[in-house]
């Protein structure tokens, strides 16, 4: 069975957002091993310089690493935008060449670092719109649902 794990800096604060991800999880679970790991969030104070910020993405960029395995795709704003199917297709190679295990990243507000996005096989993008981080890791495990269903010939994606 394929493994899939999502690497997100911080965690849902929300209660909604939390339900949303915890029934995507569930539904996952009939197509992969699905695993979802939060790294703390490096502490900044308001009006952050650049760089702090710098060092704040180093240090979180060196414990998604120590997280990521098989095939990496970070989500970032110059990352592709793929439409669902296309998507679908990625995940299904992704699986295939990263040993049946695909790594998706998420970053903080400020975004990842340099060595996550140079670790990476891949760089997805969702929109040339801005999310919310939080919001962000609903929709992306949505995705992933909607692409193994697509990959299975479900009936969700229409």
């Amino acid at each position: 069975m394929i493994n899939v794990k999502i690497v997100a800096v911080g965690n849902l604060k929300e209660q909604y957002l939390r339900d949303a991800f915890s029934e995507y999880s569930k539904r996952l679970k009939r197509f992969c091993n699905f695993q979802l790991c939060e790294i703390n969030e490096s502490k900044l104070p308001d009006n952050p310089s650049s760089k702090e910020i710098q060092k704040a993405l180093e240090t979180e960029g060196k414990a998604i690493l120590k997280e990521c395995k098989g095939y990496i795709a970070a989500m970032c704003i110059e990352g592709r935008q793929l439409s669902s199917t296309e998507f679908a297709k990625k995940l299904d190679n992704a699986a295939s060449e990263g040993g049946s295990r695909v790594t998706f990243v998420i970053g903080s507000s400020f975004g990842l670092s340099d060595e996550v996005k140079s670790a990476a096989d891949f760089r997805l993008s969702m929109s040339e719109m801005t999310f919310p981080h939080q919001l962000a890791r609903v929709m992306l495990a949505e995705q992933i649902y909607r692409g193994f269903q697509i990959n299975s010939n479900g009936r969700y994606h229409k």
